[in-house]
């Protein structure tokens, strides 16, 4: 007659195979003129972060062609 299936220590998991909906969310509410400016500025303001970063940064990651003496070495 009935299935005995295995023990679930949580309720909610063996209750939510069975439990099906048939309500349908809301749709979107699509983005004002504002809101869709803001995202992209702040998309913007972050992307030109990592460019500019990147670009003052590389200076610092290229290898020198002269050697480097310290003063103390040249003391000897």
């Amino acid at each position: 007659m009935f299935s005995r299936r295995e023990p679930v220590p949580f309720a909610f998991v063996a209750e939510a195979d069975r439990f099906r909906s048939n309500v349908t969310p809301p749709p979107r509410e699509s983005l004002s003129w504002s809101q869709l400016t803001a995202r992209s500025l702040v998309g913007l303001t972050v992307v030109a972060g990592l460019v500019g970063s990147l670009l003052l940064g590389m200076p610092a990651l290229q290898p020198s062609n002269a050697p480097q003496k310290s003063e103390a070495s040249q003391g000897r």
